[in-house]
């Protein structure tokens, strides 16, 4: 095996960066110590159904599904009507940006709305009133139309503090972007950076939640495809790392002219000593087979309540025909923690979907202790990926931790290295943020 560069690790920021490589003409070799590539945006095939192992969600509007080579082809099944919340055994439509045209009608309209009489008095909507839900759908279209270099300059504090602070009721943090925020970034304790939690805020604003056609280990398998045969090796253990080789448990020393560690936190703080390792979510998602659909809308329904183990569910088979074989259903509900008890969680699930259980059957339990690195303030979402001349290191945890994030540090991976070899970057490219001089802390 010979190459200019090796990527360790065929996770979407590996491949990614292979790509850039590939375009530009430099022949990578990615090493991947599993047997498939993909990281965690795998999928278990059981009986017809499609079940993936951490699922998380995509948004039309992320930029890196644009800007990387292989992606154009990438189908994305979007939520329909979009996000349910369900509070106080009802499901409720939040969360619709309005507008910026018509964001001043709707204020209006909803000021006359809230000061008119209330039949009932002291009793509130539990998502807020008509004044709560504009100002709600006029702040998202703001934040729409807001360049996300200019979110990143904003102050910066733990995001329930910072949403507070810009005015938000209450009522609405914790009715709808707290359970939102669980969905998209696995935080439910609104720990995350402000800036990061503006970023997916931006993205859901400005696009619409989806998954990938046919699961979650769609893209990196579109992303390997593209690249030239024999470019990812998988099932080779990568156990030393300098900036002109790699050492191998199989095949010994190769040598090549850069490295790029592309493996999780963990993986490579322990190729690289020294490494910050960041602190992760837990997650658990659990699939069952259901006769038939328990929700008739595309939807993703989030509990606002916390009522139970599971921060958010969908009839995932409504989304994505292809995860289900015909006449059979597939419900998928992620946890933000270790696996819950069976009874706990049914209790849940039969109340947010207001059905019986009994039909119900679990396919798979998929749990990963470190499925999202966390993202508390301060946290630079644009670490530096040059370590020095030849050595590089990407992936979520140096950027956001979303897919677009690991997308992103790939790209960024890649444009370092083209310009360290002296090869000009290719057209489009200057959409990614200029790398950190070499020599700062990593």
């Amino acid at each position: 095996m010979h190459a200019d560069v090796v990527i360790v690790g065929a996770g979407v920021a590996g491949l990614a960066a292979a790509r850039h490589l590939t375009r530009a003409g430099v022949r990578p070799l990615v090493l991947e110590a599993a047997a498939t590539p993909g990281g965690r945006m795998s999928t278990e095939k059981v009986d017809g159904f499609r079940l993936d192992r951490i699922g998380q969600l995509l948004s039309t509007s992320y930029p890196e599904l644009r800007h990387t080579p292989g992606l154009d082809g990438l189908v994305l099944r979007p939520f329909t009507p979009g996000v349910l919340v369900h509070s106080e055994g009802r499901r409720h439509r939040a969360g619709e940006p309005t507008h910026p045209r018509r964001a001043r009608g709707a204020l209006s309209a909803a000021r006359a709305l809230a000061s008119a009489p209330r039949p009932t008095r002291g009793v509130r909507p539990p998502l807020g009133g008509p004044l709560d839900h504009a100002r709600l759908g006029a702040a998202l279209a703001r934040l729409a139309a807001t360049p996300p270099a200019r979110l990143l300059t904003r102050p910066e504090l733990p995001v329930g503090q910072a949403l507070l602070a810009r005015g938000l009721p209450p009522r609405t943090l914790y009715g709808f972007v707290r359970p939102l925020l669980s969905a998209l970034l696995c935080d439910p304790d609104l720990t995350t950076s402000s800036r990061c939690a503006d970023l997916a805020l931006h993205a859901y604003a400005a696009g619409r939640l989806a998954v990938p056609e046919g699961g979650a280990d769609a893209l990196p398998e579109l992303l390997a495809a593209g690249l030239p045969p024999g470019t990812v090796r998988t099932g080779v253990r990568v156990t030393a790392i300098a900036a002109d080789s790699v050492t191998t448990a199989e095949h010994g020393r190769l040598r090549c002219r850069s490295v790029v560690l592309a493996t999780d936190a963990v993986a490579a703080a322990e190729l690289l000593p020294g490494l910050r390792v960041p602190a992760f979510h837990p997650v658990t998602v659990v699939h069952h087979a259901v006769p038939e659909p328990p929700l008739a809308d595309a939807a993703l329904l989030l509990d606002a309540d916390r009522a139970g183990p599971v921060a958010h569910t969908s009839v995932i088979s409504q989304v994505d025909p292809t995860r289900a074989p015909a006449g059979r259903a597939l419900v998928s509900s992620t946890v933000l923690g270790a696996p819950p008890g069976e009874r706990e969680l049914r209790a849940q699930l039969a109340a947010l979907y207001g059905t019986s259980m009994s039909a119900w059957e679990t396919l798979a339990v998929h749990h990963d202790p470190r499925a999202v690195p966390t993202m508390p303030a301060p946290h630079d979402p644009r670490r530096p990926v040059r370590l020095l001349d030849g050595l590089y290191v990407c992936g979520d945890h140096r950027d956001t931790s979303t897919v677009q994030g690991a997308l992103h540090s790939g790209r960024r991976a890649a444009r370092a290295v083209l310009t360290d070899l002296g090869i000009p970057v290719a057209a489009g490219s200057s959409a990614v943020a200029s790398e950190v001089p070499a020599g700062e802390a990593a």
